[in-house]
């Protein structure tokens, strides 16, 4: 669970956290101390904070939070934290460091579209990739998501072209008519409108088949900022056990906080793919 929350914070912090010598608590936290910014440096000091919190938790009272909750808490608390910084403080830190950086913003996709944004994470220390696809219709109502777990993908772009992919099977599993896929990677799409011979031109050969099936499907590009759920879930699963985790009822934890509307289906069970899914459940 840790190595998941120290996973969805900034490059930066997760290459201290990796590359620190000392072993020792109080010479690892002086190494911080000396080498760290100030903004980097309280959110180093809020993450181990509440990691040992939700550890807490789960000993004694056997509640166990999801990373991307205890991530969650942790957003929370430094925004809270920067709103009761005096402004001429505030903006002394601007100065000297890095701004805040700015709320970022879900793109509604044109009318009549559902919208699934996606993203890939690859493990620094290991072969594995996590591709995740986050589903919303137009109004920003969550409508489903799917992470897939994966070993032997080192190169990013495959990764990305193949959370693409994943993007394209959750439509399918929601049936969806008429989407719209967006992600970060400007290659993926490219090598979509093109013939499909490079290195994994078979992925995107499949793809295009399998769009076919749609009334209307199309890959589109969107900056990071507006990507925010994928990327996070991306982060987050790579810890997770590999194969594909599915939610098609409640968003996965930290996923779609700023829309409090969920889409509910009908039917507590429903067919896809020849297999029995529970709502609220994730299947491997």
């Amino acid at each position: 669970m840790a190595r998941c929350v120290w996973a969805l914070q900034c490059d930066e912090l997760v290459d201290f956290i990796s590359q620190a010598q000392d072993d020792n608590a109080r010479g690892w936290i002086h190494e911080a101390i000396a080498g760290l910014a100030h903004d980097k440096l309280v959110r180093l000091v809020v993450t181990l904070w509440a990691i040992w919190h939700a550890r807490r938790k789960a000993i004694h009272e056997n509640i166990f939070q999801s990373p991307l909750s205890t991530h969650s808490f942790i957003e929370r608390f430094i925004a809270d934290l920067e709103t009761a910084m005096p402004t001429v403080e505030r903006k002394g830190d601007a100065g000297a460091g890095c701004a805040p950086a700015a709320a970022p913003k879900w793109i509604p996709p044109p009318q009549g579209l559902m919208k699934v944004n996606v993203d890939a994470a690859l493990s620094k220390n290991s072969d594995i990739v996590a591709m995740a696809a986050v589903a919303r219709d137009g109004a920003g109502a969550f409508l489903g998501a799917s992470a897939l777990v994966m070993k032997g993908i080192s190169d990013p772009e495959t990764a990305e072209v193949l959370a693409c992919h994943e993007g394209l099977a959750l439509a399918a599993d929601l049936m969806i008519g008429r989407v719209r896929i967006a992600t970060d990677c400007a290659c993926a799409v490219r090598s979509m409108a093109g013939p499909g011979m490079g290195r994994y031109g078979h992925v995107i050969r499949e793809m295009k088949a399998g769009m076919a099936n749609f009334e209307r499907a199309e890959v589109v590009h969107e900056g990071r900022a507006s990507n925010t759920d994928a990327h996070a879930l991306a982060r987050s699963s790579i810890y997770e056990s590999l194969g594909r985790h599915v939610w098609f009822f409640d968003p996965p934890d930290g996923v779609c906080t700023s829309y409090a509307v969920c889409v509910k289906l009908a039917h507590p069970l429903k067919k896809i793919r020849g297999q029995s899914i529970h709502f609220c459940s994730r299947i491997y």
